[in-house]
């Protein structure tokens, strides 16, 4: 490198391209109703890195019970990609859009999405209605360490709420008091 060469930016303390479009991250994608799994599906099929969270549901009728999968977050998959590829995921049938502000798909942070790409551990997770008011707390062990949400308590133990921001959806995860600490 020479002094008149352009110093590369860097993320994450790796240089990369200084055009933004080239530059991999999260993104949330909104589907048709209970189409999750087939987008994601096809995102697979399609060589491109996305996922959609799962938890485990029993339904019930009449005549018999069944646990069933359901989409941890109803209505969205997640896909990470740089921009310029973005038509690759728009191309799949059954998405509707990426989630944009002002006609710009807006990145998830990485923080939020990479807890729920691993297996929970064991943790019973499950939807929760969307939040704003409560203690925020961060986990600071096990498979969730790292994760900032609200808590709340119920009979059965400590129920911690983490929200998604940007996708305005929550999820309840059963954890242990000692595991998490007040955020500042």
């Amino acid at each position: 490198m020479t002094l008149s060469d352009p110093v590369p930016w860097l993320q994450n303390g790796e240089p990369h391209s200084a055009d933004p479009a080239a530059v991999a991250s999260w993104y949330a994608v909104y589907t048709c109703a209970r189409h999750e799994k087939r987008v994601a599906e096809q995102m697979e099929e399609r060589r491109l890195q996305g996922f959609v969270p799962l938890y485990r549901a029993v339904h019930r009728w009449k005549d018999r019970r069944k646990e069933v999968l359901l989409a941890l977050f109803p209505g969205y998959v997640f896909v990470h990609l740089a921009l310029r590829d973005r038509l690759r995921v728009l191309e799949i049938p059954g998405v509707v859009s990426i989630i944009s502000a002002q006609g710009k798909p807006i990145p998830l942070p990485a923080s939020e999405i990479e807890p729920f790409r691993h297996a929970f551990g064991g943790l019973r997770i499950e939807p929760h209605p969307y939040l704003q008011a409560g203690r925020r707390v961060r986990v600071r062990r096990g498979p969730m360490a790292g994760l900032e949400g609200f808590f709340l308590r119920r009979k059965e133990g400590l129920r911690l709420v983490v929200s998604i921001e940007i996708l305005m959806r929550s999820v309840a995860v059963e954890i242990d008091e000692t595991d998490v600490e007040p955020c500042r």
